[in-house]
């Protein structure tokens, strides 16, 4: 799988691939991949790691928060 830019390491891809499928149709797939990025990072600058599973469950928080904002917008 092409990571948008090879920006998500190997080791998130199944995490990238569940939450495209997860949010299709309703975030590209680019918003997506740069949502698990920027949890990956956060997690690092947080706890000193980042698991596949805390990044998951960072990115699909935001992804649903994301979702909210643009309801309210419309």
């Amino acid at each position: 799988m092409t990571n948008n830019a090879g920006t998500v390491p190997r080791e998130f891809s199944p995490v990238v691939d569940r939450l495209r499928t997860e949010f299709a149709g309703v975030h590209q797939q680019s918003t997506v991949s740069r949502c698990v990025d920027a949890a990956r990072h956060g997690a690092q600058d947080v706890t000193g790691r980042a698991t596949p599973d805390l990044v998951e469950r960072i990115a699909r928080q935001h992804l649903q928060v994301l979702v909210l904002a643009f309801a309210e917008r419309h």
